[in-house]
């Protein structure tokens, strides 16, 4: 009386009477929305893995991972804080050098040669008293020395400490490594006692930021890809390059973009003009919906870390607020947090309605101090660089890729399956159900139509005519309407000692 799954046997060629119980799985299958609160940022920092796609989700997150903030042009950490500052919690973070970057080093003196071995064993396999190797250092051993070396390249590892000395039992030896933010590692019982207890201080760290270009945040597509290509199949839905602003490197951020359905955020440089701006962007060729081109219009942001204030770029800010959006959600109007002031409000000047009208038809957005919400700083104009009106607002960006990417990821369960009516029922209720939710949740819809059914997905003969079916292709042509986004007000009023006013009698809504 066996039990299996539903067409694992050929239930027309049974012969041994007895009972088939075969386990149907469910006829639904659902769609689970992908994150879009995953965002990524490349860039220099102290420490930690270089190329490396890390996940971190605050700022002592980060720091654990890439020591502190440093106040310099590249700095992943700032960009992380702003955007943290705005409601960002999943962030990929790559680390880029420049190639110069070094890790600190230092020296201990074992009681023998065979000590040495062992306490550099333990440091690098972890020991009783570790649950596994340390952290942050490795070790070799050279007759009696045991060279310590910082585990990540950078000037953090010059805050690193190791100490030789007494252990729990008498006559062995304790190593403990010591990371400023961490908790101690402490290897104990390792050989007999060293001559004398010591203490030494990692030295010769280095960052390997000074020579930082675009094409070092960009990267390589090859493996190990380097850079931006880092963040693939890592889910981020929105990026940038730390304070890039070498226009040579957005065709490269928007295919980059296209490929893997994120939205790539931009900037101008510091200080600079409407005028340039605007040239710039034509000549960089990058009129695409997946790439957001910030005006040069830096933050004034007070650095508690380094006790200073100083200007940074607005994608932290941007990438991070956008994040905490949802992706039907456009990021014009929205309040922005950590802002002191732009380098255009230091100079209390406002932009003329000529100027933000400029900006906006080149697709290039701004942060700045009024917003037509109120006295706050937050994004001025909320596009995209596209050209196209009709989807040249963040909304598309998100929005689309969002639909696109989770239906992506989810029907690839329907590959190997025989092409039945059944088998099309149950693709075309999946998305189905998947639209039918967002439409629920007020995401898609017609405001002009509220009730009726602002999708459709199309899966029939005629979209998959016989010859195309003979060959394994099943094709599911989907439509949806988007909400649109309000961006222009028109307030039609009329006054006078003349105006006649008709008023209805009915009870105003409440």
């Amino acid at each position: 009386m066996p039990v299996v799954q539903q067409g694992s046997i050929n239930t027309t060629a049974l012969w041994v009477p007895d009972v088939y119980t075969q386990i149907v799985a469910p006829n639904n299958y659902l769609l689970n929305g992908l994150p879009t609160n995953v965002i990524g940022f490349v860039g220099t920092a102290s420490w930690g893995p270089v190329n490396a796609p890390t996940k971190v989700s605050s700022m002592p997150s980060y720091n654990q991972n890439f020591g502190n903030v440093m106040p310099r042009l590249y700095d992943m950490g700032t960009a992380v804080w702003a955007a943290v500052l705005n409601g960002a919690n999943n962030i990929n973070c790559v680390r880029v050098t420049d190639g110069t970057d070094t890790a600190a080093t230092a020296t201990l003196t074992a009681a023998s040669a065979a000590d040495a071995t062992a306490i550099a064993a333990a440091i690098n396999a972890g020991s009783s008293a570790l649950r596994g190797p340390s952290q942050v250092v490795v070790a070799s051993a050279s007759t009696t020395t045991v060279t310590i070396t910082a585990k990540y390249t950078g000037s953090t590892g010059n805050t690193i400490t190791a100490s030789i000395g007494p252990a729990s039992k008498v006559s062995q030896t304790r190593v403990v490594i010591s990371l400023p933010g961490m908790l101690p590692e402490s290897f104990d019982n390792l050989g007999a006692a060293s001559a004398s207890p010591a203490s030494v201080t990692l030295a010769g760290g280095t960052d390997g930021a000074t020579n930082i270009t675009s094409s070092v945040l960009v990267g390589v597509d090859t493996i190990p890809r380097k850079g931006m290509y880092a963040l693939r199949n890592t889910g981020t839905s929105i990026a940038a390059l730390v304070d890039c602003s070498d226009t040579t490197s957005f065709t490269a951020q928007v295919a980059y973009g296209l490929s893997e359905g994120t939205y790539m955020v931009g900037v101008t440089p510091a200080g600079d003009t409407i005028a340039n701006a605007v040239s710039t962007k034509a000549t960089a060729g990058i009129d695409s919906y997946t790439f957001r081109y910030m005006f040069g219009d830096w933050i004034l942001f007070n650095d508690t870390i380094n006790n200073v204030q100083r200007l940074i770029s607005p994608q932290g800010f941007v990438v991070g607020r956008m994040s905490a959006l949802s992706p039907e959600q456009s990021l014009l109007n929205k309040p922005m947090q950590g802002i002191v002031a732009t380098q255009s409000t230091l100079q209390n000047k406002i932009y003329a309605e000529a100027d933000l009208q400029t900006l906006a038809q080149a697709g290039i957005s701004v942060i700045t101090n009024p917003i037509p919400a109120g006295n706050m700083f937050g994004d001025r104009i909320g596009c995209n660089s596209s050209s196209n009106q009709v989807i040249n607002g963040d909304n598309y960006t998100r929005l689309t890729n969002y639909i696109a990417y989770t239906v992506n990821a989810g029907m690839g369960l329907y590959i190997g399956k025989l092409q039945t009516p059944k088998a099309r029922a149950d693709a075309q209720g999946t998305i189905n159900a998947f639209l039918g939710a967002l439409w629920k949740q007020g995401m898609i819809g017609d405001v002009n139509n509220p009730t009726q059914q602002p999708f459709s997905v199309q899966l029939n003969a005629a979209n998959n005519p016989a010859n195309r079916v003979a060959l394994g292709y099943m094709q599911i042509d989907v439509a949806v309407t988007y909400l649109s986004v309000i961006t222009k007000l028109i307030l039609n009023i009329q006054g006078g000692q003349s105006v006649s006013v008709t008023v209805n009698s009915t009870t105003p809504a409440r």
